[in-house]
């Protein structure tokens, strides 16, 4: 019996360390690896749809909260300020639309005093190949760049994919779901 308690008080030791030490490295590497993946997933498309700046964005990135997920978690808006000379003259920041089979992450980039879309990159989705997937082509994401902000945009205002209505209202909302962000938190964004 003395052997059972033992090893008993040994393994729940063992587990308590690993429990620590696990938590420890997970605190440790959390930025690390939330800067990996803006730098190798958000930078190429934050950097398709910004130019002419002197900061460097990913860097000078700002967060902050905008609400709650439907589980009651906080969630953050993350935005990419555009500077030249210290002045921010344009942001991007992801948004969401839903599309045919889910949901749709467009970075989009807004030209904060003109009010005009600067471009969008989709980054992430899982339309179908071939027919939805093509929200991916500069042939659709093109006619974004330019387009003014200040009311819904719609896709008569874009060219639609022809067989992928539903990829395309996904593109369209999530940009105006990013339109009701910036309306909403543009002092936050632009500083």
């Amino acid at each position: 019996m003395k052997e059972i308690a033992k090893l008993v008080v040994v393994l729940a030791l063992i587990c308590g360390i690993s429990g620590f030490v696990l938590a420890y490295v997970k605190d440790l590497t959390a930025e690390p690896i939330e800067y990996a993946k803006i730098k190798n997933v958000k930078e190429p498309a934050v950097r398709s749809v910004l130019s002419g700046y002197d900061n460097d964005p990913i860097k000078d990135r700002i967060s902050f909260p905008v609400g709650n997920d439907k589980y009651g978690r906080p969630v953050s808006l993350v935005v990419f300020p555009a500077k030249k000379a210290g002045k921010t003259f344009a942001v991007a920041f992801e948004s969401s639309g839903v599309g045919y089979k889910g949901p749709i992450g467009v970075m989009v980039g807004v030209d904060v005093d003109s009010n005009k879309l600067t471009g969008i990159s989709v980054i992430s989705h899982s339309e179908t190949p071939g027919l939805g997937a093509r929200i991916l082509e500069p042939g659709f994401t093109e006619p974004f760049r330019g387009q003014d902000l200040s009311k819904d945009l719609t896709k008569d205002n874009i060219q639609a994919l022809s067989g992928a209505t539903l990829s395309t209202n996904g593109v369209v909302a999530a940009v105006n779901n990013a339109r009701t962000m910036l309306a909403q938190h543009r002092d936050k964004m632009v500083n």
